[in-house]
């Protein structure tokens, strides 16, 4: 496969944070394959050690920090540690002074650098000016997800200004993908065997829109749907208001894209939302999700909620948790606000008590435990249509898939109790509910659906 195998040739990878900087961890991978290197899934028997990192909040600044001081201890006396990523890029100076022996820094938007960094024999920085990555062009990447789901993503950067969000200066502006980049990557991928496709950026609502286009993720989806081959196509973090009839409508026109929106609300109060900077009100969203529903009956809802929020009163959290008992979503994401200095709301009076917004976010969580088991229940004697994924690890006797309304990693699974009929893992089965827990489905397979070749019905 390769030219020549080097002597101190094994790479160690950590992703850390979203899918986003997995993608970019992919495309690391991808390159020092291609270059001759060996990917190490044990970081003891690594030559080098490759963590890419998340500054996002405090808690995943702490959680890079732990990989760094882990990978640190533990690495072979000889091994090079590269840090990279978001932490990097924001906190140079700071990480660069709390690991001393770490060998390489690399920026966020410096991904192809890794093969010179590794090849250096001077320990260096290399930080530019670029805060994100995409990939363009022929530059490989290696899939490091199950075979048939893989995430493509068309857009970095935000264009937002949420006042407790600071991934505009980490991630620096909005910076779209060419639409033919995506559909060649789009195409790339299901010639690699890849089934499930979910596309992620930090706001594809935002798509195309610093080119002054118009529609532009409605427009790319047209064109995705032009491939006459079978797929799921997966839509990460839709905002409310971006919502539109017509972007309804075309998810409603082929079932291959799946009924299941990720849509950030953060919270339901109209002063709350306006201190927020979010560009819409209580009265938006509940509809919003009210039409999806009346059109798309089948539709799955994921969002996520902040607790905490400075200033927020007893009265707007009940409100919340009203909405929350009221509206029944699907899968909600729960966070409690963390104070970050460069933000704007970290300059807002009234900062909310640790002991309060650990005493909100419980008493939000076990309400929405309740919703989900309930919510789940619906599904029991249905058929749905299940990508089964492989042996659960809880016993050897199950298999464990997914439904379109369950994304991978962030949402519950189907728990398979009867898969003699599966024949093939990362394909599609019909699957029978005949329970539910909590998050999770429980099913029995009742027909196999691997040959078939015609878009796949939702049922």
């Amino acid at each position: 496969m390769f030219d020549y195998i080097r002597k101190e040739n094994k790479i160690h990878f950590t992703s850390l944070g979203c899918a986003r900087n997995l993608v970019d961890t992919e495309v690391m991978m991808g390159m020092v394959l291609q270059a001759g290197y060996e990917i190490s899934p044990d970081l003891e028997e690594a030559d080098f050690l490759v963590i890419n990192t998340c500054g996002f909040l405090e808690e995943s600044r702490k959680e890079s920090s732990a990989a760094i001081s882990e990978v640190l201890e533990k690495k072979q006396s000889h091994a090079k540690v590269v840090v990279v990523g978001c932490m990097v890029q924001k906190y140079g100076q700071e990480i660069r002074s709390l690991f001393p022996k770490v060998h390489y820094f690399l920026g966020s938007g410096d991904m192809e650098e890794i093969l010179k960094v590794i090849q250096s024999n001077e320990p260096k920085a290399h930080i530019s000016d670029a805060k994100s990555y995409l990939q363009v062009g022929e530059v490989p990447r290696f899939i490091s997800t199950p075979k048939h789901y893989a995430y493509l993503k068309i857009a970095e950067g935000c264009a937002k200004r949420c006042s407790f969000c600071i991934i505009p200066s980490i991630k620096g502006k909005l910076k779209s993908k060419e639409e033919f980049q995506v559909i060649k990557e789009f195409h790339a991928l299901l010639d690699q065997g890849v089934f499930e496709i979910i596309f992620i950026a930090q706001d594809l609502g935002d798509y195309g829109k610093e080119r002054k286009e118009q529609e532009g993720l409605e427009k790319l989806i047209r064109e995705i749907l032009k491939i006459d081959r079978p797929f799921w196509l997966r839509l990460l973090y839709l905002y409310p208001d971006e919502i539109t009839p017509s972007l309804i409508q075309l998810i409603k026109s082929d079932r291959r894209i799946c009924p299941y929106l990720d849509m950030p609300i953060q919270h339901i109060n109209d002063e709350v939302l306006r201190k927020m900077r979010r560009k819409t009100n209580g009265e938006a969203i509940i509809q919003t999700i009210q039409t999806l529903r009346k059109e798309i009956p089948e539709i799955v809802i994921r969002t996520s909620l902040m607790v905490g929020f400075p200033g927020e009163t007893d009265g707007q959290f009940e409100e919340l948790y009203d909405f929350v008992k009221k509206i029944k979503l699907d899968n909600v994401g729960i966070f409690k606000f963390s104070l970050e200095k460069e933000a704007h709301a970290s300059t807002l009076p009234n900062q909310i008590a640790e002991q309060v917004k650990q005493e909100r976010f419980n008493h939000l969580m076990n309400l929405q435990l309740e919703v989900a088991r309930k919510n789940w229940k619906k599904y029991r004697g249905r058929q749905l249509e299940v990508l089964v994924e492989g042996i659960h690890p809880d016993s050897p006797y199950l298999m464990r898939g997914r439904f379109y309304g369950q994304c991978p990693d962030i949402d519950g699974q189907v728990i398979i109790n009867d898969g003699r009929l599966v024949s093939d893992f990362g394909k599609i089965y019909q699957v029978e509910i005949t329970d539910s827990m909590d998050y999770d489905l429980i099913g029995r397979v009742v027909k196999s659906l691997v040959e078939q070749k015609n878009r796949l019905a939702l049922v």
